[in-house]
């Protein structure tokens, strides 16, 4: 997000603290998303939150000062659970085939959970359509690239690695803007621009030259 944890915190008017506040945080939430997925961003409306959710709108405002709050919200929820799935990829690397994997496999699951969701599509059609939510994706998408890095660039040679965490941060920026594309084409179309993609990804990735290899003791 543009924003980490404190500036997400501040979107809600009220910080939810006992268990039963927490639960009308998370059931506002449930139902935003659930008439995004029906209505898109627009058809969503805070009235209509309160009524689903049973309770008055005050009861919405109380927590969430407008739509945006919601929606930035939402956004966080999914990109916590982005990162999950990135770290849980990438638990046990032993070299750069299994990076390749790992990516290839993060690329295919990202489709896949954002194709299945027309509430994730219309989440993040918002998210590019306003300047502040434009720049919270900038800055979730970094953090998800410093993630990958974290994870594999001790596969890398040392003098590879600021390089290669350049390269990881555009190519998780070309993903996301590929696969909202690619959601938008045919099947078949869709599914030779993954291939394709990936094809891109291998390229950049065999041009780093792994930690240990005979190539990296001769360039130390």
């Amino acid at each position: 997000m543009t924003a980490d944890a404190d500036d997400l915190a501040q979107r809600l008017r009220r910080k939810p603290k006992q268990e039963r506040s927490r639960e009308r945080v998370e059931e506002i939430l449930r139902v935003a998303k659930q008439l995004i997925g029906e209505k898109g961003i627009d058809g969503m409306t805070m009235r209509e939150v309160a009524l689903l959710t049973g309770g008055p709108i005050a009861s919405v405002y109380q927590y969430f000062p407008n739509k945006s709050a919601i929606i930035a919200m939402l956004y966080e929820q999914y990109s916590a659970a982005t990162r999950a799935g990135i770290g849980a990829s990438l638990s046990k690397l032993t070299d750069m085939s299994d990076v390749r994997d790992a990516a290839d496999g993060i690329l295919d699951s990202y489709y896949l959970r954002v194709a299945g969701d027309p509430a994730i599509q219309d989440l993040l059609n918002a998210i590019q359509a306003d300047k502040e939510l434009q720049n919270m994706d900038i800055t979730e998408t970094r953090r998800q690239a410093d993630l990958f890095c974290q994870l594999s660039s001790h596969l890398v040679v040392e003098g590879d690695r600021e390089r290669f965490g350049r390269l990881v941060f555009l190519l998780f920026q070309l993903a996301g803007s590929m696969v909202r594309l690619a959601i938008n084409l045919p099947a078949d179309e869709a599914e030779n621009m993954l291939v394709d993609f990936k094809h891109i990804i291998h390229g950049q990735l065999a041009s780093f030259c792994p930690a240990g290899s005979q190539d990296a003791q001769e360039s130390a």
